[in-house]
């Protein structure tokens, strides 16, 4: 993740409290990219991301703050900030159609456990939805981000910047950085048309490597294992423990997700007060 550290001399030499804050909430959001990867730390980062946009928002509303956004020799950089204030909502919407699908096709599956409960359950189509759902989110997230390296590269090369103009650079990398991780949790990297067999051997070694604990936190890992057990043969009323705990598995990805959910609903409407504190300001 870049960092656009560039800091001018617009400020005094006594900075204003909410400086430090800005920086302490940033590095408190870097350090959670050496944890591991959890739904936890996930929408601890999503959180993150909401008091770091309340932090910027009470930034800009500070004169000096907005004196630098209005000078015309920041016009440039600001239309940037501009342009990256879309990209950033634009990932949110995508991320809120992506796990509203992911979301649905969870329910689908339980709603086919419950109707098929006492009786003989096949489910590889659905589970191959489930999968593929998530494929998708990772594959509209990417699209979405494409032009993030080439932008973030341009504005490296860039001198010194007014100072709020380096923080709001510095807010857009970080977000771009949480929604990858977001991706990275729920999304699956493997072949993305696996016929019957390749699932079965796929979602088994997904159950592997949930009891080597290498991803034991991870709800859809979890559930993945425990939906391996339901497509690798065909599930009978004598099996309706296994059927339980894929149903236990699958609402708790069904939290998740709505956690995940709230979460970048909060940060939309942070981005959008964000957004519309710059219009403000460039009309005076």
């Amino acid at each position: 993740m870049a960092a656009y550290h560039v800091r001018s001399n617009s400020f005094p030499s006594k900075q204003h409290p909410l400086i430090p804050e800005f920086d302490d909430l940033l590095c408190r959001l870097r350090s959670f990219e050496a944890t591991s990867s959890s739904s936890t730390s996930v929408s601890s980062k999503l959180n993150g991301l909401q008091d770091l946009h309340d932090c910027v928002d009470k930034l800009l509303s500070l004169p000096l703050n907005q004196q630098a956004l209005s000078k015309e020799q920041n016009e440039k950089e600001v239309d940037v900030v501009l342009d990256g204030s879309l990209r950033l909502l634009d990932l949110c919407n995508t991320a809120k159609d992506a796990l509203l699908q992911i979301k649905e096709s969870t329910q689908e599956l339980q709603s086919v456990m419950r109707r098929k409960h006492g009786g003989e359950i096949s489910l590889s189509s659905e589970v191959k939805f489930f999968l593929r759902s998530r494929k998708m989110m990772k594959k509209a997230l990417s699209k979405t981000m494409e032009n993030k390296s080439k932008i973030s590269s341009s504005l490296r090369k860039e001198e010194e910047t007014a100072e709020i103009v380096s923080m709001l650079r510095e807010v857009e990398s970080i977000t771009f950085s949480v929604f990858e991780s977001l991706s990275s949790f729920v999304s699956e990297t493997k072949s993305s048309k696996p016929n019957s067999w390749s699932l079965v051997s796929k979602m088994m070694n997904s159950r592997r490597v949930a009891c080597e604990g290498v991803n034991e936190s991870n709800e859809f890992a979890s559930a993945d294992a425990a939906l391996a057990s339901l497509i690798s043969k065909k599930i009978k009323k004598t099996d309706n423990k296994l059927v339980e705990n894929a149903q236990n598995e699958l609402q708790s990805v069904e939290s998740c997700i709505q956690d995940f959910e709230g979460g970048v609903e909060s940060l939309y409407r942070g981005l959008i007060k964000t957004r519309v504190s710059l219009l403000n300001i460039l009309k005076h």
